[in-house]
């Protein structure tokens, strides 16, 4: 793995991502179970899109996501005061062969690692009453693909809300989703130099 040093939503930090598949995104490219997503197609062509043109689209983002990205420094100061532990801000992870990465939330120790959400309060209550687990919010394979890209030990899910109970996940590596991901991600990335060879000099 190598460690890209910038802030993460910066010029800079979209730069290095730019067309390269990323583990937040890692949902389109395939399921839960390890299937090719219905997604795929569109996300090949918007990386595609992004490494032809230099130019990078960011996708829309709501009110709630945008509030939720500014609690994210109190999030992780709070995880990190809670269970006693240093939370390292990192930039871009890439993975070994350098053709797609993940934007973890912070580095814990050397074996550990942290992805924050922040919700609206009634979605917080659910996560906490319920029990949500990560297939059902839809980030098993964020959380996976992390650990796929940075080979650390866990991954803490963490959901915060102020006033109420984190609610945390603690995600190991499940080896045989594993493998089945790093396929899908070596055919997704050949398919994308296919693309943009023929493409990028038309």
């Amino acid at each position: 793995m190598q460690i890209i040093n910038c802030v993460q939503g910066t010029d800079e930090w979209f730069e290095y991502k730019r067309g390269k598949p990323s583990a937040s995104r890692y949902s389109e490219i395939v399921t839960s179970t390890g299937e090719p997503s219905k997604s795929r197609v569109g996300y090949l062509y918007e990386l595609a899109a992004q490494r032809i043109s230099g130019i990078y689209e960011e996708s829309h983002k709501s009110k709630a996501m945008m509030d939720g990205n500014e609690r994210e420094a109190h999030s992780r100061w709070r995880y990190a005061m809670e269970n006693d532990v240093v939370v390292e801000e990192v930039g871009f992870c890439l993975s070994d062969c350098g053709r797609f990465g993940a934007s973890p939330d912070g580095l814990v120790g050397d074996d550990g690692q942290i992805e924050l959400k922040n919700p609206i309060g009634k979605t917080q209550i659910k996560r906490l009453r319920e029990l949500d687990s990560l297939v059902s919010m839809g980030y098993y394979q964020q959380c996976q693909g992390q650990l796929l890209v940075t080979k650390r030990n866990w991954n803490d899910f963490v959901s915060c809300y102020s006033g109420l109970p984190l609610y945390t996940i603690r995600v190991e590596p499940d080896h045989e989703f594993l493998i089945k991901l790093e396929r899908e991600l070596v055919a997704f990335c050949e398919e994308l130099d296919e693309i943009c060879e023929k493409l990028g000099d038309a």
